[in-house]
C-alpha cells in the first residue's frame, strides 16, 4: 500500500490505531504548541489525544503529494473533559517530508488560528457553571 494510501486511513481512524511504520524513527514534528524530534515521542503524543480527548474527530479535506513533498488540509475537533465539555475545532494543514524510503522524516502542523483561541473556545458561551 502507497503512503497516499494510508495516511488517508489514518485521518479516518484517527487517533486510533495510526500505522507508525510510514514514519522514520528520528522523525520531526511541530505544531503551534511543541517541537520534538523521535518516534516514540510522536507516539506518546498521539496516545495523549486518544487518552485525554473526548471523541476525537479528523477530517482530511485534501491531500496532495509532490515529489517527497506531501501537504494535507484538515479539520481536528474533540470534547475536552471539563464538567461542560465543550467542542473545540482547529483548521489547518500538515507538511511533511519524505526521505528515499518514503518514510516521514518532518511532520509541521499549521493551525489557521492561535493556540490563544483555542483556549478561548473552551469558556465560550454555553458554558454550564
Amino acid at each position: 500500500m502507497d503512503i497516499m494510501t494510508i495516511l488517508r486511513e489514518d485521518y479516518v481512524k484517527f487517533p486510533i490505531d495510526q500505522s507508525y511504520q510510514i514514519y522514520d524513527r528520528d522523525v520531526y514534528f511541530q505544531d503551534p504548541l511543541s517541537k520534538f524530534r523521535g518516534l516514540d515521542r510522536y507516539k506518546k503524543t498521539i496516545e495523549f489525544i486518544q487518552t485525554w480527548f473526548k471523541d476525537p474527530h479528523l477530517e482530511l479535506y485534501e491531500i496532495d503529494r509532490l515529489e517527497q513533498s506531501i501537504v494535507t488540509r484538515w479539520s481536528l475537533s474533540w470534547n475536552t473533559p471539563l464538567p461542560w465539555y465543550p467542542r473545540i475545532e482547529i483548521t489547518g494543514k500538515s507538511e511533511m517530508l519524505l526521505n528515499e524510503a518514503e518514510l516521514i522524516i518532518s511532520h509541521i502542523d499549521y493551525w489557521d488560528c492561535a493556540p490563544l483561541d483555542v483556549l478561548k473556545q473552551h469558556f465560550k458561551s454555553g458554558v454550564r457553571l
